[in-house]
């Protein structure tokens, strides 16, 4: 099951559960829409693997499977 990340490793924006502008890598490394397109142009800067829309956990889903509460956050070079 994904772990689903509550935020961008690169800016640090929240990425609810159900949110449509997460992207993951194979590795689940988590980044917004901004980030993941306009700083990594759709490559993961951890293991340039193809950065795709998450998968949104909604409704009872997400109540009985929450989010991870975990933060990650990395200091890549394209997000200072």
């Amino acid at each position: 099951m994904l772990a689903l990340r509550p935020n961008c490793e690169c800016c640090n924006a929240d990425l609810p559960g159900d949110s449509p502008d997460a992207l993951i890598c194979s590795f689940e490394c988590t980044f917004c829409r901004l980030c993941a397109e306009t700083r990594f142009h759709g490559r993961c800067p951890n293991c340039t693997g193809q950065l795709l829309q998450r998968p949104a956990r909604v409704g009872q889903a997400l109540h009985n499977n929450p989010a991870s509460t975990q933060r990650v956050l990395k200091s890549h070079t394209a997000c200072k």
